[in-house]
């Protein structure tokens, strides 16, 4: 069942209604927010040409694989067996399928992929909130200022997010959004989003698509609109014919540049809930149950496989957050922030089914041949402390972490950075957000010094980091 809610987004950033802003005509911040449409349209289009290095362009989408609340460096990418007895935690390791690397032990199946992955140890924000962490891992930009716990999100000034950037250079008309974002916003506390998942200064058109969804029980949320149950694809798409007559009595119109969203947001709700080959996209039914099993069945698990699928139907980049779970008896939510009861979470809960989701990713792009065009991140905010606390948990840890990359121009088997005995501290190979943004629109054909205009028509480059080549092929 798909339900469309209305949200904020029919307002723009100064408070606007898309009512009001038409009222005001094709002059001021209208025709300044088209100009600026038809430059970032035009940065899209010129994608990089000549020789940019090694991984350039590889990749034609992106699958973000988001670990919210932090992985713990020791028990995944980063262990310390050596180390000692207090920092390095009472679980082993295991031998990777790239001589000499050694994993986690909650993480046999992803072990055995690693040819296929880069993993960077010498992550660092320099920051231990989850919303300003989290907002410099998805923008590439620090936040002002750093360890600000549900810093304000959606301002208009703030650097706008990986998918944003994607919606605004991989520009697709009235067909199908370019990013969207599974199966839920990230929240602290209190229902409070994350800064850094929006369009920030590039206006609220370049959102990505936020699929509140649960695809085991085929329900699917998109703001915006509603189709209700009674309502089937043949009266969608007579009402659809409606609306292209209205719309079409009202072509003055289509200068402004919200009313082009608007009626692309639309064009994209509708091809995504009508009987096309996007809309197909949602129906899991169509997988086998020995596939759905191998993924496993809990929502950001079904959500890996629609991500897929998503893909498959033409979305650049679609970002899979890891949702928490209210059941009694589950430590930290079912969450990745284990302040309390580390080692029972991640043993019981955590490492098993992101073991399960990310291994079967893998291989299910790789058996489509897809892999090849398509970059997967293992991506977080933070990583977690050494040392453990008096609830038997880990906190946050921004000076340290670990994330990995697979698929489209990514070299297998590649490990680049090296911490303490602690991995508390990065000793060797340091990466940061900024170079991490840079690597994964390198990835996607675009240099990071190309421009991005806000509705002022003022330039700003995709990222002010340095692509990291030791990991590209």
């Amino acid at each position: 069942m798909f339900q469309l809610h209305t949200n904020d987004a029919t307002k723009l950033c100064d408070g606007l209604s898309r009512r009001e802003m038409m009222r005001v005509g094709g002059l001021g911040l209208g025709g300044l927010s088209l100009a600026s449409l038809i430059k970032n349209r035009e940065a899209g289009a010129k994608q990089g040409s000549g020789d940019h290095g090694a991984g350039f362009g590889k990749a034609k989408n992106v699958i973000i694989f988001g670990l919210v609340g932090g992985i713990p460096q020791h028990e995944t990418w980063d262990p310390k067996p050596n180390g000692p007895q207090e920092t390095r935690g009472i679980f082993g390791t295991t031998a990777t399928a790239t001589p000499g690397y050694h994993v986690g032990e909650l993480m046999p199946k992803t072990a055995k992929h690693t040819e296929k992955l880069a993993v960077l140890r010498g992550m660092f924000t320099g920051d231990n909130a989850h919303s300003t962490s989290g907002y410099q891992m998805l923008t590439g930009v620090p936040h002002q200022p750093l360890n600000r716990e549900s810093a304000r999100a959606k301002a208009p000034n703030l650097f706008p997010s990986m998918g944003a950037m994607v919606r605004a250079l991989k520009y697709r008309g009235e067909s199908m959004p370019s990013a969207v974002t599974i199966p839920e916003h990230i929240w602290n506390d209190g229902n409070i989003d994350w800064p850094g998942q929006d369009a920030g200064f590039l206006g609220r058109q370049y959102d990505p698509w936020l699929v509140k969804c649960y695809p085991n029980e085929g329900r699917f949320d998109m703001p915006g609109m509603s189709l209700p149950e009674d309502i089937s694809t043949v009266r969608l798409h007579e009402r659809r014919s409606l609306l292209d007559q209205i719309n079409g009595k009202a072509e003055d119109l289509s200068r402004l540049s919200s009313v082009t969203s608007y009626g692309e947001h639309t064009q994209q709700a509708y091809n995504l809930l009508g009987a096309t080959a996007a809309g197909k996209a949602f129906d899991l039914s169509q997988e086998s149950d020995a596939l759905r099993d191998r993924y496993g069945r809990e929502r950001f698990n079904q959500s890996c496989l629609l991500a897929r699928r998503l893909v498959e139907s033409g979305v650049s980049l679609v970002q899979i957050n890891w949702t928490r779970i209210k059941k009694e008896g589950l430590e930290n939510q079912g969450g990745w922030d284990t302040h309390a009861k580390h080692n029972v979470s991640l043993k019981d809960h955590l490492m098993p089914l992101m073991d399960m989701a990310f291994s079967t990713l893998i291989e299910d792009l790789d058996d489509r041949g897809m892999l090849d065009e398509t970059l997967v991140v293992m991506f977080t905010e933070f990583g977690h402390t050494p040392k453990f606390n008096a609830r038997e948990g880990r906190d946050h840890w921004g000076s340290a972490f670990s994330i990995a990359l697979a698929g489209g121009g990514v070299k297998g088997g590649a490990v680049l950075g090296k911490t303490d005995q602690n991995a508390a501290y990065v000793t060797d190979g340091m990466t940061t957000a900024a170079d991490f943004v840079a690597t994964v629109f390198h990835l996607l054909g675009y240099p990071p010094h190309t421009e991005l205009y806000d509705p002022f028509g003022r330039p700003t480059p995709i990222s002010r980091g340095r692509v990291i080549t030791e990991i590209l092929a």
